[in-house]
């Protein structure tokens, strides 16, 4: 902690505003001296929270924005990110407003950023095992599935909980990003990761305890399961033609279609022969089993091929040289998708 405090760094906390009147006064209160800026996004709220905060808050690093219309935790968090920019803060770390999550880790979530090891931290509430079992096993269950997609799309294979909300980015990742591109609402840590994919960013897990109280979650996992299935479609897409076809060519940028077609091309071979052979009743050859068979078979070893690469190929240091965003000049462009 000591360290944290005198290192010259400016730290700045975004915390979006809804419906966490019951809540945001204790989140303050609990925020350390490393932080410099506490910037509180009222997203509309029906509670009035910004106002709120600034009838009962007595910490100078206090700042108040307002959302004249909702515009969801992700919108709020823009808002904030932008703010923090133009007030040159060197770290921003995103928390909830509803006491979810413990401001003592902040120093657990900026040290990564501090030394240059990654240049975005999150939560992952499933590291410790014991902290699991006062998790809903709905959620637990859904968080599984999420994470598989987002592992898909956002091409960070070694993260887990992609729905944490509780992270940390360095301004010169954050700099590079297209805020005005990523989805406002419960999407946004998925899109968030997608993005930071696209720029090559180092990202880490910082393990966390889930912690569960009266606070009611706006996040509806049966609500949001096919939107998120579309949208984690869409940028698995995006992002394999921008890393395979786009940006750079390997094998695996021929692995997957070739694996693809292969094994399209045997699922129809087969299905055909076995709708005739159910028409004419005549049992179909060994030979022509094999015909079908192999394609597939070969098709699927092309794609975990292809799999088994683009896992190798999650952004670290040793992929993404030695160049970091701290040493890349402001003047470079990067290509945004």
């Amino acid at each position: 902690m000591t360290g944290l405090m005198k290192n010259r760094s400016r730290i700045a906390v975004v915390i979006p505003c809804y419906k966490v009147r019951q809540h945001i006064m204790d989140v303050i209160a609990g925020i350390g001296p490393e932080v410099h800026t506490i910037y509180i996004v009222d997203d509309c709220c029906p509670d009035n929270s910004g106002d709120f905060v600034l009838e009962h808050n007595s910490d100078n690093r206090v700042t108040i924005l307002k959302h004249s219309i909702n515009k969801g935790v992700g919108g709020a968090v823009i808002t904030g990110y932008l703010a923090a920019l133009k007030d040159n803060q060197d770290i921003i770390i995103k928390l909830d407003g509803d006491g979810q999550m413990d401001a003592r880790l902040i120093p657990d979530f900026i040290s990564p950023l501090l030394s240059g090891t990654a240049d975005y931290t999150k939560g992952n509430r499933f590291f410790y095992l014991e902290s699991l079992k006062g998790m809903p096993k709905i959620r637990l269950f859904g968080n599984a599935i999420l994470s598989f997609m987002t592992k898909l799309s956002s091409g960070y294979w070694h993260l887990f909980d992609p729905t944490n909300g509780y992270t940390a980015i360095h301004r010169n990742a954050l700099s590079h990003l297209p805020l005005e591109k990523i989805s406002n609402r419960y999407f946004f840590e998925t899109d968030m990761l997608f993005r930071l994919n696209t720029v090559q960013a180092i990202v880490l897990d910082i393990p966390m305890d889930a912690k569960y109280g009266d606070e009611v979650s706006n996040l509806k996992i049966s609500q949001v399961a096919l939107e998120f299935l579309q949208k984690n479609i869409v940028n698995m897409s995006k992002r394999i033609f921008y890393n395979y076809y786009l940006r750079d060519m390997s094998i695996a940028s021929f692995e997957l279609p070739f694996g693809i077609l292969m094994l399209f091309v045997g699922i129809a071979f087969g299905i055909s022969h076995w709708v005739h052979s159910l028409i004419t009743n005549i049992f179909t050859s060994a030979g022509t089993v094999m015909l079908a068979g192999l394609p597939i078979i070969i098709g699927s070893q092309l794609i975990l091929s292809f799999i088994s690469y683009d896992i190798a190929s999650t952004p670290n240091r040793r992929t993404r040289g030695k160049i970091t965003f701290r040493q890349t000049s402001q003047e470079n462009k990067v290509l945004k998708p």
